[in-house]
């Protein structure tokens, strides 16, 4: 009697279905693995793309320049809005404040450099600066004597002008010896008249009356001085004049006037000749300087 063939041993049978599952099971999690691989690298890359777009490219400068515009806008429909809306006003306000240092710094350089070339420390500009002076007949020696000049000149200086009373001012101005003292360097309008009188006197001296009426230069100058070791003439004017001698006096006057470029602490002053027929009244012999701008 013949015995049925022995099928596999219940052992065998339990090993083959645990290496079956655990195969299984590991090509699933090889392809769930696969799959949210390569979700997750899909995401990674659109993400990245997005990210990199905030901040860089032609999107960034276009966003920066129409950021006022962008503001009032659908602000949710960009994910992007609030990085960029920050680095905007970041980068906005950094220009701004290096454009201003920089203004600032080249206005300042501008200013010390011209300090500098005019050998001066930085000043504060001075708002008004006038002066009208007018003659003063009380004082007898008007015009100085040419030798108490400091410096050679033609004529006499004229010394005794009145700068408190009547229509005389001075302001920021001094007047020193006859001299304006220039207290800012600029462009100044410069102005002088001169008043020329002869009367008659029935007691002078008969040759000094016939050497008074004869025909003489009439001369009125305005002269600078500075650090040159002469005056400088700025302007002249000048008539003959020849008194009748059936005239009891004689009246003229020259004025001349013009505009000059004058450096602190120069100094300005108007002499003229025949200094003993020179009439200070006050309305008819003035001089004056104002600066212009």
């Amino acid at each position: 009697m013949m015995l049925p063939a022995a099928g596999p041993s219940p052992a065998v049978t339990c090993g083959l279905v645990l290496v079956a599952a655990v195969l299984l099971q590991s090509v699933c999690v090889a392809v769930t693995f696969l799959y949210f691989t390569n979700e997750l690298r899909q995401l990674r890359d659109t993400y990245s793309k997005s990210g990199i777009a905030c901040l860089t490219g032609e999107e960034m400068g276009n966003f920066i320049q129409n950021l006022d515009l962008i503001e009032s806008e659908d602000r949710a429909a960009d994910p992007c809005w609030q990085v960029k809306w920050h680095l905007g006003k970041l980068i906005k306000k950094m220009m701004s404040r290096s454009y201003k240092e920089n203004i600032s710094a080249v206005n300042a350089e501008r200013a010390l450099t011209l300090s500098q070339s005019e050998g001066q420390q930085p000043r504060t500009p001075i708002n008004r600066i006038a002066a009208h002076l007018t003659g003063n007949s009380n004082r007898k020696n008007s015009p100085a004597p040419r030798n108490s000049l400091p410096r050679r000149g033609n004529g006499h200086k004229i010394s005794n002008w009145e700068s408190r009373k009547g229509h005389s001012f001075l302001y920021n101005v001094e007047l020193r010896n006859g001299e304006l003292v220039i207290p800012q360097t600029g462009f100044y309008y410069i102005y002088s008249q001169t008043y020329f009188r002869f009367r008659e006197n029935e007691d002078e001296d008969s040759d000094l009356l016939v050497q008074i009426r004869n025909p003489k230069q009439l001369v009125q100058y305005v002269y600078k001085l500075t650090n040159y070791p002469e005056p400088i003439l700025l302007m002249k004017s000048a008539r003959t004049s020849c008194w009748s001698k059936k005239a009891e006096y004689g009246l003229y006057s020259i004025y001349q006037g013009g505009v000059f470029q004058l450096k602190r602490e120069d100094r300005v002053f108007v002499s003229v000749s025949n200094s003993d027929i020179v009439d200070m009244d006050k309305e008819a012999s003035f001089f004056g300087a104002f600066m212009i701008g």
